[in-house]
């Protein structure tokens, strides 16, 4: 195997254990949502457990980049790739901690009586999650038209959101006893609306690597 050839072997399994991370990090969005649904502490102390193999997986494939920029002297279009690589790490450790940050709302909230059915969150998590899964494939199909697509359901996300923080602020208004309840409530979705605003990063990061261009996509309404 001749030194370009291995390069690229070593790539390709570093984006394939990018698709890992990402695997773990969709997993938490899904189980910190779940734990809050079915009041799981047990499942909510597995998800901030989890976190530590996601910050511990980010680190391990950061070294790696490192190693492979340090020994093969990668060409613009692979150093481009591996730039994108550890700015995604980042965005989906991030994401990680919003969800590590939801699975502690969970247990706070604990067997407290619920203040509403949870309809909206679990669509913002779903939605997030989803939107995260194809922005990696994206990134592993270089597929600038597809993340611009994806960064532009971000709204979808921003106008859940909304409707959830109108519907708590009645809630605190109309009883003041609710007041704590929803703002966990509220912590909650503003950790999915994060997270979403981080694939958005990640698919600016796609279109970089596909293109050479550095774009802001799927600008926020505010």
């Amino acid at each position: 195997m001749d030194i370009r050839t291995a390069f690229h072997k070593q790539l390709r399994e570093i984006q394939d254990e990018v698709l890992a991370m990402g695997s773990m990090v969709e997993k938490a969005i899904a189980r910190s949502m779940e734990a809050l649904k079915k009041r799981d502490l047990e499942l909510a102390r597995q998800v901030i457990a989890d976190d530590k193999k996601i910050n511990a997986k980010r680190f391990e494939l950061e070294e790696k980049c490192i190693q492979l920029i340090a020994t093969q002297q990668p060409m613009a279009s692979d150093l481009r790739t591996i730039i994108c690589v550890f700015s995604i790490l980042t965005e989906l450790e991030r994401i990680g901690d919003y969800a590590e940050g939801t699975a502690k709302i969970a247990i706070m909230i604990g067997d407290e009586p619920p203040l509403k059915p949870l309809i909206d969150l679990p669509r913002m998590a779903e939605k997030t999650a989803d939107m995260l899964h194809r922005s990696l494939n994206a990134f592993t199909n270089n597929d600038a038209e597809a993340a611009r697509q994806i960064a532009a359901e971000d709204d979808e996300i921003d106008n859940l959101y909304d409707q959830v923080f109108r519907e708590l602020l009645i809630f605190m208004a109309e009883d003041p006893r609710t007041i704590t309840r929803a703002t966990r409530l509220i912590w909650v979705a503003h950790n999915l609306e994060r997270s979403a605003d981080r694939v958005t990063n990640i698919c600016e990061r796609v279109v970089f690597g596909a293109t050479g261009k550095m774009e802001e996509i799927g600008a926020s309404k505010y």
